[in-house]
């Protein structure tokens, strides 16, 4: 693949102080940086585990982003009910400081708030919105905000619901704005559907790495048998469009003089 290579879109990265579940505990990248080399992909978008202070650990983070430069691409871990009030804090200072490149929300702790969707704007960076299977909440958030990019992940449900995928599948076909990508799909015929009536633009791959193997969700694009253009913009091309669009929240209340970090190819 061309243009920059495979881009993997959702990892989980570094440790957290849950010690409770695999989850909340620790995301280690050793073993997947080495599978994910040996499959061919070049980058990978990165965020904490889950943790009881998101500033804390998307600092962590950061430290880990700048050891393995230019390989890995932070995005800002945000607890919408915890950390009310000072999100847009804590993405500005994602993005001008650490030089993230998105926002990643969890329905499993809070569901998506005008707060970080405003922060989003602000920075025209996408969202990583886990819906937990509540996909219908993407029918009323995403014509509020039509200028933020949503990427769904696990076609909206990690755990099999498809009911819930189903509906993402229309989704990504109705609204511009919402995206969504494959990892821990199981229902290899959803990702089909995906492809079919949305395109290949509105569908990115991930991996839900390190838990789950890079080389194996990538396989299961390449299973896809879609031709090289819409191959590559799953693989790649449409992650890091959506990323390239960022900027320094022109007319709108952000510091002057925010970094974000190397440009992708």
């Amino acid at each position: 693949m061309g243009a920059g290579g495979v881009v993997d879109a959702h990892c989980h990265a570094g440790p957290a102080d849950g010690l409770t579940d695999p989850w909340n505990t620790d995301a280690p990248l050793e073993d997947y940086l080495r599978r994910a080399r040996a499959a061919g992909i070049a980058r990978t978008v990165v965020f904490p585990a889950f943790d009881s202070d998101y500033r804390v650990a998307n600092a962590r983070l950061a430290g880990i982003v700048r050891r393995h430069a230019p390989r890995l691409i932070g995005f800002a871990f945000v607890h919408c009910r915890r950390d009310k009030g000072r999100i847009g804090d804590m993405v500005a200072e994602a993005v001008r400081e650490h030089g993230f490149r998105g926002i990643k929300v969890h329905g499993y702790e809070a569901m998506l708030t005008r707060e970080a969707c405003e922060a989003a704007r602000a920075f025209r960076i996408p969202v990583l919105f886990d819906v937990v299977g509540r996909a219908e909440v993407m029918d009323m958030i995403a014509p509020q905000y039509p200028d933020v990019d949503f990427i769904v992940p696990h076609l909206g449900s990690f755990v099999d619901d498809w009911r819930a995928q189903q509906r993402v599948v229309d989704q990504i076909a109705r609204h511009p704005n919402v995206y969504a990508d494959t990892s821990g799909v199981r229902r290899f015929d959803y990702v089909v559907q995906a492809i079919r009536r949305a395109g290949p633009g509105k569908v990115i791959f991930g991996s839900d790495g390190p838990w789950l193997h890079p080389g194996l969700e990538l396989h299961k694009v390449k299973l896809l048998g879609l031709p090289p253009a819409a191959e590559a913009q799953v693989l790649g091309g449409t992650i890091r469009r959506l990323l390239a669009r960022h900027r320094g929240g022109a007319g709108r209340r952000v510091p002057p003089g925010s970094s974000y970090g190397e440009a992708l190819a």
